[in-house]
């Protein structure tokens, strides 16, 4: 209870009535003095020691994790590789021909982990017990019934493959001539080795910090539990009766709860998406008025707050090209001639967060998770030692990790017998060195392919970007394995990598890109290791579906690149027919100019027009001093408990370019799922949250890709007043509530800047 309470104290995940308790019994004395008299408490709290050593401390973990393992259930088998590899080829298609296009269709893992399913059981029915043995270890083209640990590790495949890879965005604002119009990006070459490189350089990260992000308990990763709901539901055989609302008990099944509730939600998503679209953009308040300004600028859904955004002194979007050279890079005289570079209300509040949100990362980390980072650092450490020389006592002793330490990380069984005694005693004290191998590799990838071609850039940047992700990635990883807040270091990148090579943008986006990537794929792998630790996949074979999946999906969509590329006709241009218009692209693109070819300096350094932002930074380091002291000296608040500065600053980060009304409608689903229903039915939530939750997003991912194909786009649409009414006036077009003179423009005379 020492070692729960050191961990749990400030946790906001574990019940507060459970901290209270164990405080009350850790600090009398009296009870281990004269425990005769208090045999009702210390049986209390040896009950509690057993369900955390036997379980999961979190009920959300209990209600979908199984705290059993099978140590002979089908895992790497022949159909698990034949079907994921065939859906990431899937997926990485569709997504990478329909990523460039408006409105862009992405298809999740998610709906892989749905269909994958009754492909398997025919699979399973038909396909002969056919197989050959390798190294005393039978593989079958049909090795049995189709098994959860089966399911899973296609869902992982999936997971890491359906993406396409953040350097295409790169290419093409190289590749195009409205852009930079460097035809070298076409290479097939230097195309691969940029988007292996950003790809795989998360492993290397992600391996090394399973102890701080896989194995302790405390890591939940929140969005992984609704995964491994779905999961469940096709393949538990258990279906106790609970009780709950209305004084019912419910006894349907959870995968036939989740066929009703994926069919209903598949049905209604038509409506909103499709059918009776105000239902969806639901800005009721601007139907009073379409025309009216001041009442459109407040409660507009599509163009209220001034959420466009860059502007130049015209009020009009800023025009890139009249601030660089043909060769992309910053025009001094031509910037002074033209205009500086505006930010909206919106985008500018947005920025303030994520300057306050990034040194608040900092401080919260080492208030609340400094006991929790300094035991993965131990366990790194021991992890050196000879087996004999080990403490126990650091490792992570959960059951999910008592049962996944039956799987051996290092060498397979077979080269005990083939290789050195010495070789294995190597692997089996340091298992990262596959994460490792990995990481090198990426590297190599990433250097061949900056300085094999004429980037304007050096190859520093891939070690910029490992180095940002060291310093962040346990922080950021311990907030998003607790609370599914993911903090994207992308601004950062940006702004760093923008006042180091100021005036040029393509290095910047090379600065931003591994900055961002490296952390990013470091967290989504460590995702999917928690996945397999959660459903006791062996961590060789996570290993080998990871990396396969990830280069065949590079491939495919580098393959499918090249075909949008060469192929598409008037390819990201607004006349596009098919409506591949590229809006991703273009955002990136004068991303990469605000940023690279402007450079922070301009904006936000002495005597720009957004200095005062910058603000955020000492303001972020601050508030989680605030909040921990104030908890500190009112303990008996106990909602000051559930007080997360990052959570509440990363709130405002989506503020632009989706306002509140796209927020807010989640707060009550949320309450009424995650409070309401958790403190009334536990059993009933327990056994059907997640089944829910992942039914609805399963149901509203196949909806959306039949609608897409079925009709969206060959322009098959309702013209009706449900459809129409969201759209009428200002959120139509955005209106305008001052107008310039002829020639005149707003902010500091040309000559004023520079």
């Amino acid at each position: 209870m020492t070692k729960v309470l050191d961990v749990h104290l400030k946790d906001p995940n574990f019940p507060v009535v459970i901290v209270q308790k164990i405080k009350a019994f850790l600090d009398n004395e009296d009870i281990f003095e004269h425990p005769e008299n208090y045999a009702d408490l210390i049986f209390e709290m040896k009950a509690e020691a057993a369900l955390i050593t036997g379980n999961s401390p979190y009920a959300e973990v209990r209600a979908v994790v199984s705290n059993t393992d099978d140590m002979t259930m089908p895992c790497s088998t022949i159909r698990v590789w034949v079907i994921g590899l065939l859906f990431v080829v899937a997926l990485a298609f569709v997504n990478q021909l329909f990523s460039i296009r408006q409105p862009q269709i992405v298809v999740t893992a998610n709906v892989v982990q749905l269909l994958c399913f009754p492909v398997a059981k025919v699979a399973e029915a038909i396909l002969p017990d056919w197989g050959f043995t390798i190294f005393g270890t039978r593989h079958s083209l049909n090795p049995g019934k189709f098994s959860p640990k089966e399911h899973m590790l296609i869902t992982i495949m999936a997971s890491v493959g359906y993406d396409p890879p953040y350097t295409d965005n790169i290419i093409w604002a190289q590749y195009l001539p409205q852009y930079f119009n460097q035809s070298y990006a076409g290479h097939f070459g230097y195309q691969i080795l940029i988007a292996l490189s950003t790809n795989l350089i998360g492993y290397g990260i992600a391996g090394v910090c399973r102890r701080f992000l896989v194995y302790p308990a405390y890591c939940v990763w929140p969005a992984s539990l609704v995964t491994i709901a779905l999961n469940g539901a096709f393949h538990t055989d258990k279906n106790l009766a609970v009780p709950g609302p209305f004084k019912k008990i419910f006894t349907i099944s959870r995968l036939r709860f989740f066929l009703y509730a994926f069919i209903a939600m598949f049905v209604y998503f038509w409506f909103p998406n499709y059918i009776f679209q105000a239902l969806s953009v639901f800005n009721w308040m601007s139907w009073i008025a379409p025309n009216n300004v001041n009442l459109n600028v407040v409660t507009g859904m599509e163009n209220g707050l001034g959420l466009n955004p860059v502007f130049d002194h015209f009020g009009k979007l800023y025009n890139v090209s009249h601030a660089i050279n043909e060769k992309g890079l910053f025009d001094g005289p031509k910037y002074e001639a033209y205009s500086p570079a505006y930010l909206s209300a919106g985008y500018a509040t947005v920025y303030l967060f994520f300057f306050a949100i990034y040194s608040a990362v900092v401080s919260y980390t080492y208030l609340y998770h400094r006991h929790e980072i300094a035991m993965g650092f131990r366990s790194l450490i021991n992890s050196f030692r000879k087996k004999e020389d080990r403490n126990s006592d650091l490792d992570y002793t959960d059951i999910h990790n008592r049962l996944m330490a039956k799987y051996p990380e290092g060498q397979p069984q077979i080269r005990q017998r083939i290789f050195s005694v010495k070789l294995y005693t190597i692997a089996d004290l340091f298992p990262e060195w596959w994460y490792l191998l990995a990481l090198v590799f990426a590297i190599c990838l990433g250097c061949a392919g900056i300085a094999g071609w004429h980037t304007y850039t050096t190859v520093g940047v891939v070690f910029y970007g490992i180095l940002l992700c060291l310093i962040f990635v346990v922080p950021v990883g311990i907030i998003k394995a607790m609370t599914g807040i993911e903090i994207t270091l992308n601004v950062l990148a940006e702004f760093i990598g923008g006042s180091w090579v100021e005036g040029n943008a393509l290095a910047m986006n090379y600065f931003k890109s591994f900055g961002y990537v490296t952390c990013a794929h470091a967290l989504r792998f460590s995702n999917d290791l928690k996945l397999a630790h959660y459903l006791k996949i062996p961590p060789k074979q996570t290993f080998f579906a990871q990396m396969i999946a990830t280069v065949v999906s590079s491939l495919v969509c580098t393959g499918v690149l090249n075909f949008q590329m060469n192929s598409i006709e008037d390819v990201c241009t607004t006349n596009q027919k098919d409506h591949y218009t590229c809006p991703t692209i273009n955002q990136f693109f004068t991303a990469a100019v605000l940023w690279g070819t402007i450079g922070p300096k301009k904006v936000f350094g002495k005597g720009g027009q957004y200095t005062a932002l910058l603000a955020g930074f000492p303001i972020g380091f601050v508030l989680p001093f605030v909040v921990y002291y104030a908890q500190k000296k009112f303990p008996k608040q106990t909602w000051m408990r559930q007080v997360h500065v990052v959570a509440i600053l990363y709130g405002a980060i989506s503020y632009a370019p989706y306002n509140l009304a796209y927020l807010w409608p989640g707060v009550p689903i949320g309450w009424l799922s995650m409070v309401y229903m958790k403190k009334r039915s536990l059993a009933f939530w327990s056994k059907y949250n997640y089944v829910l939750s992942a039914a609805f997003s399963s149901g509203i991912a196949l909806s959306a890709v039949i609608i897409f194909f079925a009709l969206q786009y060959t322009d098959t649409s309702i013209s009706w007043w449900g459809n129409n009414v969201s759209f009428q006036g200002c959120e139509d077009t955005p209106c305008v509530k001052h107008h310039l003179a002829q020639g005149e423009y707003f902010g500091p005379r040309i000559g004023e800047f520079h």
